[in-house]
């Protein structure tokens, strides 16, 4: 993926010059304490993050030989790290990627690190906003820049492992990271809108059918941008994993429940009486359309 965006500039500008507090940590009374917004080392090595950090870092045997292959080309670049200190995955992969930096001996000033939100009304996302227009559905994402170019991304986990990927990124940049899908979506979001992604629905449909891991890919990408009030992108985002995924309870129930949130209370019941149809014994569906009836009446 070559993708040339303004926002990632706008965005590498304002977390160099902002001064915002790092490694702030947010505590309540019923969750466990997690970082939020720009972090460093410094915060995932102190308590309690640190138990799985080294842990994770110690653990992690480095590819000696792609390491040398990487260290000549590596401090060419910046990279930005949006990750989530309640994350299995951050968890596991970001000690291992700070491993590998420490090995290539990367400058400090050119990684940036941003801890994003647990919380519901915030998923994802960090006090700044830093992640806006960045298509940052999974974490870690470890964005590969440079200057104001991003030049590639890993989502979530290497394809191959962290450092073949980001070797083959910073050289010959033949790669493609996990869930090519969203990234394809995002562009045409981007490119033609809402009415792009509705033209594109039956080819997105026979493209990726079958490539697909689960309807997890669409329904995660599906509830940010619902979290980001893009509501109708959302829906259209549901719709397309309904058709991808049609023997899936929970891609009617993600449908119904955003079309019921944003008014098209006809529709929502229209999409859960197919599922019932479809799935007949399925209890939760029935308490689904249910719930959606009440909602309407009240």
């Amino acid at each position: 993926m070559k993708t040339y965006t303004l926002l990632l500039m706008v965005f590498i500008l304002s977390v160099i010059t902002n001064a915002q507090e790092l490694n702030k940590e947010i505590t309540t009374e019923s969750e466990t304490p997690f970082l939020l917004g720009r972090i460093d080392k410094n915060g995932l090595t102190a308590e309690p993050y640190n138990d799985w950090f080294s842990k994770n870092y110690e653990a992690y045997d480095l590819d000696e030989n792609t390491i040398e292959k990487l260290k000549r080309n590596l401090k060419n670049f910046q990279i930005t790290l949006f990750m989530g200190t309640w994350c299995g995955d951050s968890k596991r992969e970001v000690p291992r990627f700070y491993k590998i930096l420490d090995a290539c001996g990367f400058p400090e000033d050119q990684l940036t690190v941003i801890a994003l939100s647990k919380m519901p009304y915030m998923y994802k996302q960090s006090p700044n906003h830093y992640e806006a227009g960045l298509n940052i559905h999974r974490v870690p994402t470890f964005i590969i820049h440079k200057g104001r170019r991003e030049i590639n991304r890993i989502v979530e986990e290497p394809v191959v492992s962290l450092e073949k990927d980001l070797l083959n990124i910073v050289t010959e940049n033949s790669y493609q990271s996990n869930y090519q899908i969203v990234s394809q979506i995002d562009n045409i979001l981007k490119n033609d809108g809402l009415n792009g992604l509705k033209r594109a629905h039956k080819k997105l449909v026979k493209q990726f059918d079958s490539k697909v891991s689960s309807m997890y890919e669409l329904n995660t990408y599906g509830k940010i941008l619902y979290s980001t009030n893009r509501n109708d992108e959302s829906i259209e985002v549901f719709k397309l994993n309904n058709s991808l995924f049609p023997n899936e309870p929970r891609t009617y129930m993600s449908l119904a429940n955003t079309l019921g949130v944003n008014e098209y209370k006809d529709q929502a019941i229209e999409v859960m009486e197919k599922a019932i149809q479809r799935f007949p014994d399925n209890k939760d569906l029935v308490e689904n359309l249910n719930a959606i009836k009440t909602r309407e009446t009240q």
